[in-house]
């Protein structure tokens, strides 16, 4: 303690000077130090068990139909083919769809809780949004199914393909489900994630920055674009990708509402499949060692498109913070 406390005499004395010298550590540091290095290490020995175990419990799907698997369209448990082409394909369409619908609606939404609205209305729909985020997804799936596909038949899709229905997206039978509900429904899943944690990072953006602004003669508009959207661009991408990570392995409210079919369409009414929906459905009935194989092999590429998804999320950022400057 007498030695610390010397030390700590000796900084003040001599002007606030650290010296470069490693600190002194005790029992506990040591502790802290290895506990937190375990905690580290056993989170990277989880996911490499996982990627083994996937990639050993899907050796005789990678075996039999090599890198064709990922663009074949044969799914037929009957005759052991299998491709993994149509729910990759619903996948991606129904996270691509929930992103352009959830993303500028979720940050209008923080815009207006953080810029326009009053303090008690904000605070009502910003409890509203946090209560949604707290839904089951199985509730969400079976509201889509009972009430949202049935409006979508009677009134949404009827529409679209008066209007629409010359591009190939909008034709087909108004079935209620299918792509575009699929779609919907997750874009109401990530929408709360998006817009708490875009409110937070424009909650964040310091007031004195937007005051000169306004103090310079700029409208709302102009401080929101060129200063609250230019100071929280790095927690909006963020959001996005958290949304993103939500939507691509989100399974029962999608397994509800897409149709489940193994056939590629470019209409959104048409019914569709997902990764996560195909495992949902048809692990249960996986009886043959390939069948479940080709099951667990989907589950790999669920995993390889999450991190890719990850590394894109890491590249914009890095790439963002170098054209705007490390201090946004």
């Amino acid at each position: 303690m007498s030695t610390a406390l010397d030390k700590l005499v000796a900084v003040v004395r001599g002007g606030g000077k650290v010296s470069e010298t490693t600190p002194p550590t005790g029992r506990a540091d040591v502790a802290f130090r290895w506990l937190t290095a375990a905690c580290a290490l056993l989170v990277i020995l989880i996911m490499a068990g996982m990627v083994v175990e996937l990639f050993y419990n899907s050796r005789l799907s990678l075996k039999e139909f090599g890198f064709g698997f990922l663009w074949s369209t044969d799914w037929n448990p009957v005759l052991q083919k299998f491709g993994a082409a149509s729910s990759i394909y619903g996948t991606l369409v129904s996270t691509i769809l929930a992103m352009v619908i959830a993303m500028p609606l979720g940050v209008l939404t923080a815009l207006f809780l953080v810029e326009l609205a009053p303090p008690g209305i904000s605070k009502v729909v910003g409890a509203g949004v946090e209560l949604l985020a707290a839904v089951p997804s199985i509730i969400f799936g079976m509201w889509g199914l009972f009430v949202f596909a049935p409006f979508m038949a009677d009134h949404v899709q009827p529409f679209l393909q008066q209007w629409l229905g010359f591009l190939p997206l909008f034709r087909g039978a108004p079935l209620g489900i299918g792509m575009l509900p699929a779609g919907i429904i997750l874009a109401l899943m990530i929408l709360p994630f998006i817009t708490a944690v875009s409110r937070d990072v424009f909650a964040m953006v310091p007031s004195v920055v937007k005051e000169s602004g306004y103090g310079m003669g700029s409208t709302t508009w102009e401080v929101t674009r060129k200063v609250t959207l230019r100071h929280g661009i790095r927690g909006i991408i963020g959001a996005g990708f958290l949304g993103l990570g939500r939507a691509i392995g989100e399974t029962m409210a999608i397994t509800f509402v897409i149709g489940n079919s193994h056939q590629l369409s470019a209409s959104l009414f048409e019914p569709g499949n997902s990764i996560a929906s195909t495992l949902a459905n048809e692990f249960t009935e996986a009886s043959e060692p390939m069948y479940l194989s080709a099951l667990i092999e989907l589950g790999l590429v669920l995993f390889f498109m999450t991190v890719i998804a990850q590394m894109i999320a890491h590249f914009w950022l890095n790439r963002v913070r170098r054209q705007m400057g490390d201090g946004l």
